[in-house]
């Protein structure tokens, strides 16, 4: 028998292609490698024609491929990483993998790289409560084909993906044990969600990418390193190259439109690598039959508003009815039990602590009379390259957010704090912090508008929907249980501006019976007109962008499984 396989010797394969290695045209282009793109890929390069011959199939993805090993885990590395899109200007590279949208009333953040979202998420593969699929604002042809293609969907995605929930069987987690204590306060067990993450032994996995199981670091937002997260890297995305398909990557698509000339469809791009972009280089084009756009809600969005403006055809609904899931960040602070919620990388502790997945505990707060009163609130952690800045960071965030206020001083938490201070993010008042995330139910009133060819988020209102005031009185029932302090999102003030954050933007390029009430329809076609029901024939839409309303979950399955619903009706 050989050495054990290691984190530095598993072996990688490469799934970008060279750019000179792009054809002029293709029978299908897909933009954007995130749940939506990655699956559009992986069905349609298994597709065959009637005489048994391939589609010729490429992915073009804004960011760079990244395989594990190579995510930042030190902090001039990770703010190297970033990149910030300000109401002034952008700053940063535009293939950068941690995307941040700085906005009035919302901000959002995103994930830009081969594998989109799924990179920087935390794994959680929940279905909605089956009365989000009720709503009228889903057309009617899709409700009532839920218990059909959209249940298939939902199998065929966990048949890829291989959530799984956090093993009964290993070390026990702190961040868990806490998360139980709060759901007392709430009065609702916390459970184990199932979340992507490999924890099985090491060896090739069922597309062939040889996996490694979970080390319990608790970097998966910041990119997982082990190889250990069901990313798409190593399920649809290296599919679709087994069956033939074609990935470029830093490739920045601006538009699509119609070739008068030859009916095909021209997608316009800059190469986002070349230093050219940075001088207004003219846009190069590449054709095919069918395009699939599944470049994020914020992607896809832009994409058809820019193409809109160069005279595509499309409803009068694009950027409309845009929602952040109800998504709510926030901190149990400095409260009386150990959390351990800070990454090590690949410098486990010597305590022998463990963090545990970023998310592994879920208070499922959905049984409600009301659909849209309902939420779900899951624990979090930090990722290792913020540990030097999160003691400062937390006691500012504290100092400004804290509820109620000054509820953070008390002589053992100043105690806690100063220790922090002194000691790092793994010992004192971060150590005894509970990172939480809900989703809960907007009322997807928000809109996505280019100004200056940039895309701004538009919500105003916002802070003031009921919603976010019941997700805070529940977080106060649980962090009273572990006698913490609540710090909310601390741009939840006044001072600056009362803004929200969304790590799930949605909507955008909603479905709708009509062009009147959608962008897409049921089956992710694209309407060619203000009114009425005609489509673009072989322009589809098929990623978060096509959600009419709020989910109240993690979103990742359910696009993944609209995704495979509309391949399916395409196939």
């Amino acid at each position: 028998m050989g050495d054990p396989v290691t984190r530095a010797t598993r072996p990688v394969r490469r799934l970008a292609s060279p750019h000179s290695a792009m054809q002029p045209q293709y029978d299908t282009i897909v933009v954007g490698s995130g749940y939506g793109g990655a699956i559009a890929a992986s069905r349609l390069a298994r597709a065959r024609r009637a005489d048994g011959s391939r589609l010729s199939v490429c992915l073009l993805e804004r960011g760079e491929e990244l395989q594990p090993g190579e995510y930042p885990d030190e902090p001039l590395a990770a703010a190297a990483a970033m990149q910030f899109d300000l109401p002034a200007k952008h700053l940063g590279w535009e293939g950068a993998l941690y995307d941040f949208r700085v906005n009035d009333e919302l901000n959002a953040f995103v994930g830009c790289g081969l594998g989109g979202g799924s990179l920087v998420n935390a794994n959680v593969s929940l279905e909605p409560d089956k009365r989000v699929f009720a709503d009228g604002a889903w057309p009617g042809a899709f409700r009532a084909d839920v218990a059909g293609r959209l249940q298939q969907g939902f199998a065929r995605a966990r048949e890829m993906l291989r959530p799984v929930p956090y093993p009964a069987e290993r070390p026990a987690l702190a961040k868990l044990d806490v998360l139980a204590q709060m759901g007392v306060g709430i009065g609702t067990a916390a459970v184990r969600p199932p979340i992507n993450v490999h924890f099985g032994p090491p060896g090739p996995n069922h597309v062939g990418v040889f996996q490694l199981p979970c080390t319990d670091c608790g970097d998966c937002v910041s990119g997982c390193n082990e190889a250990a997260k069901n990313t798409l890297l190593m399920n649809y995305l290296p599919d679709a190259v087994n069956h033939g398909a074609q990935i470029f990557t830093d490739i920045g698509v601006r538009a699509v439109e119609r070739d008068a000339a030859t009916g095909r469809w021209k997608v316009a791009y800059r190469v986002l690598d070349s230093g050219a972009e940075r001088f207004g280089a003219p846009e190069t084009f590449v054709t095919a039959d069918r395009i699939f756009i599944g470049a994020g809600a914020l992607g896809s969005t832009e994409i058809l508003l820019r193409s809109r403006a160069r005279g595509l055809a499309l409803s009068d609904r694009v950027g409309r009815g845009f929602t952040g899931n109800g998504d709510v960040l926030a901190f149990a602070y400095n409260g009386d039990p150990e959390v351990h919620p800070v990454g090590f990388a690949a410098r486990p502790p010597s305590d022998g602590r463990k963090v545990g997945a970023c998310i592994t505990g879920l208070i499922d707060l959905r049984d409600t009379p009301e659909l849209e009163r309902g939420m779900v609130i899951e624990e979090g952690s930090f990722p290792a390259a913020l540990a030097p800045a999160l003691p400062a960071l937390m006691a500012a965030g504290a100092a400004v957010a804290a509820v109620p206020p000054g509820s953070q001083f008390g002589p053992d938490k100043r105690a806690r704090e100063a220790e922090g201070m002194l000691l790092g993010a793994y010992h004192g008042a971060v150590d005894h912090t509970q990172a939480l995330l809900v989703m809960s139910h907007d009322n997807a009133g928000g809109r996505l508008a280019l100004e200056d060819d940039r895309l701004r988020i538009r919500w105003p209102g916002l802070s003031e929907e009921a919603t976010f005031a019941r997700v805070h009185e529940r977080l106060a029932q649980g962090t009273k249980a572990i006698d913490a302090a609540l710090v909310r999102n601390p741009t939840w003030t006044e001072l600056l501006g009362r803004r929200l954050i969304t790590v799930h933007p949605l909507g955008g390029c909603g479905m709708g019976e009509s062009a009147a009430a959608g962008v897409v329809d049921h089956a992710g076609r694209v309407f060619a007109d203000t009114a009425g029901a005609k489509v673009h024939d072989g322009l589809y839409v098929c990623d978060g962008a096509v959600m009419p309303r709020a989910l109240g979950v993690n979103p990742l399955l359910t696009i993944s499984a609209v995704a495979e619903r509309t391949l399916a009706l395409v196939a």
